[in-house]
C-alpha cells in the first residue's frame, strides 16, 4: 500500500466492519426469527437459496476473529448487534444467551486494545414485527427504541460509539420499493412510510439512548454520487431526482428537518398522515455522521412511472458487484456532507470495500486489486481532511467473506478469506498490506 498511518491526523481510527446475521450464524444461541429468514427461504430470493443460520460462526469463532482485528492492528471494530437475537419476539423477554453473547464480544474487544463502535441495527427485523408490517407500521419507531435500551442497558457503558440504523435507504427503499431485500416488498406507498419511519426510529432511539446518559452516538447514511447520463435537461433531472431520494432525502431529515422536494415529488402523497410533526424527534442531534461509500451511479430519464429513470452502465473499472470503482465520489460527498449538512460535526467513513472472487491459490489470496481501491479511496479521505473537513475515522467492509444477502456466500468483500465448507480463515494480500500500512 501506498498510504499509511502517518499520512493521516494524529487520533485519525482506523478500523473494520461487520454485521450480525451477515457472519454470527443465526442459528445459534437462542436468536429468534427474522425476515430475512423468510426471506431466504422463499424461492427465488437468494442465489442458490442460502441463508444465514451458519453465515461464518462467528458466535463461536469471534475470539479468534478479534485476534486478526488486533493483528492487523486497527483501532477499533465496527459490529451490530441483532435484534431477534436479544428480543426474539421483537418486545417483551430478552433472550439471556443473546444478551450475554454480547456481552462477551465487547469484553473480548476491550481485552486487545480494540474500541467497540455497535450499529444497533443492519437489516434484520424480527419476524414478528415483520408480521405487523415492520418498518412501515408507525409504531416501530418505539420498538425500536425499546430495543435500544434493551441491549444499551447490557453494553452501552463500553462501547467507543453507538450507530442506530445501518443504511436507511437499503431497510427502504432496496427492501420495499425495489423488492431485492427482505420483506421484499415493490409498493411505493410502503416505501415512503418505511423512509420516514426509519428516521423516526433513529432519533427516538437516541433521544432514549441520552436519557440513559449515553453519548458519541451518530447515524450512518449510505450514497452513491449521482451524475447524468447526457447534459440534457431530462437526465439532469433524473440525476436530481435519484440524488434526491438515495443520498439527501434522510441526511435531509435528520440534519435540516426536511425532505428535498426531489423525493417529495414521488413520496409526499405516500408519507404517514402528520409525517411533518416527526422533525423534531428525527433531527435529534447527533455526535457524529457516518458514510458508508462504494460507488456511483449513472442515471438516465425514461417516462415510466416516477422516479422515471434507470440506471446506465459507466466506463470505468468494475468491482465483482458491477459497481463502478470511483474514488472522487467518496471525497465530494465528505465536502459535500461537511458543507451542506453537518459543518463541524465529525464524520467518519463507516463502509468502504470491494467484493472479489478471490480465489485461493497455493493457500494465499493475492488481491491486489483490493490493495489499490483502499489506497485510492484513503487518499480521496486525505484530500477532504486536506480542505478541512472534519473526517475522524476510516473503516473496511468487511473484516471477513461474509454472507452478501440476496447474493449469498458468493460475493466476497473480506480481508479476510473464508472457506464457507470448513469455515477456515485465510488473511488475504490485502490484510497483511494494511497490517503493515497501520504499523508505519
Amino acid at each position: 500500500m501506498q498510504v499509511k498511518r502517518s499520512d493521516f491526523p494524529d487520533g485519525f481510527l482506523f478500523g473494520t466492519a461487520t454485521s450480525s446475521y451477515q457472519i454470527e450464524g443465526h442459528g445459534f444461541g437462542g436468536a429468534g426469527q427474522t425476515h430475512w429468514d423468510t426471506f431466504a427461504a422463499t424461492p427465488g430470493n437468494v442465489v442458490r437459496a442460502e441463508h444465514g443460520l451458519r453465515a461464518c460462526d462467528h458466535y463461536h469463532r469471534f475470539e479468534a476473529d478479534l485476534d486478526l482485528v488486533k493483528a492487523a492492528g486497527f483501532d477499533c471494530y465496527r459490529f451490530s448487534t441483532s435484534w431477534a437475537r436479544v428480543l426474539p419476539e421483537g418486545r417483551g423477554t430478552p433472550n439471556a444467551e443473546g444478551l450475554d453473547f454480547y456481552d462477551r464480544l465487547t469484553d473480548a474487544m476491550l481485552e486487545r486494545g480494540i474500541k467497540p463502535c455497535v450499529t444497533l441495527y443492519h437489516w434484520e427485523m424480527p419476524s414478528a414485527l415483520a408480521d405487523r408490517g415492520g418498518w412501515t407500521n408507525p409504531d416501530v419507531a418505539q420498538w425500536f427504541a425499546d430495543f435500544a435500551q434493551v441491549i444499551m442497558g447490557r453494553i452501552g457503558d463500553r462501547m467507543h460509539s453507538i450507530a442506530t440504523i445501518n443504511e436507511p435507504w437499503c431497510v427502504a427503499w432496496l427492501s420495499h420499493f425495489e423488492g431485492i431485500h427482505a420483506p421484499g416488498l415493490r409498493d411505493i406507498r410502503a416505501t415512503a412510510r418505511a423512509m420516514h419511519h426509519v428516521l423516526k426510529a433513529h432519533g427516538t432511539a437516541t433521544q432514549a439512548m441520552r436519557a440513559m446518559g449515553l453519548g458519541n452516538l451518530g447515524a450512518v447514511f449510505n450514497m452513491e454520487w449521482a451524475k447524468a447520463a447526457t447534459d440534457s435537461a431530462a437526465d439532469e433531472a433524473a440525476r436530481a431526482r435519484f440524488d434526491g431520494y438515495y443520498n439527501r432525502f434522510y441526511l435531509s431529515g435528520v440534519f435540516k428537518g426536511e425532505y428535498p422536494a426531489e423525493g417529495l415529488e414521488g413520496l409526499e402523497p405516500h408519507l404517514p398522515q402528520g409525517w411533518q410533526d416527526d422533525f423534531a424527534t428525527i433531527t435529534t442531534p447527533v455526535d457524529w455522521c457516518g458514510i458508508n461509500y462504494y460507488t456511483r451511479r449513472i442515471v438516465e430519464a425514461t417516462d415510466g412511472a416516477w422516479p422515471s429513470l434507470r440506471d446506465v452502465e459507466g466506463p470505468l473499472p468494475k468491482t465483482f458487484m458491477d459497481w463502478e470503482i470511483y474514488p472522487e465520489g467518496l471525497y465530494q460527498f465528505l465536502t459535500r456532507t461537511a458543507r451542506e449538512y453537518t459543518g463541524d460535526t465529525p464524520i467518519l467513513v463507516t463502509e468502504n470495500g470491494m467484493a472479489a472472487p478471490d480465489a485461493m491459490t497455493n493457500g494465499a489470496v493475492e488481491d491486489t486489486h483490493r490493495i489499490n481501491y483502499i489506497d485510492d479511496h484513503l487518499r480521496s479521505v486525505q484530500r477532504a481532511i486536506a480542505d478541512g473537513v472534519p473526517v475522524q475515522g476510516y473503516m473496511l467492509w468487511s473484516l471477513l467473506d461474509n454472507y452478501e444477502w440476496a447474493l449469498g456466500y458468493e460475493k466476497r468483500f473480506g480481508l479476510v478469506h473464508v472457506d464457507f465448507d470448513t469455515l477456515d480463515r485465510t488473511p488475504k494480500a490485502s490484510y497483511h498490506a494494511l497490517a503493515k500500512a497501520l504499523r508505519t
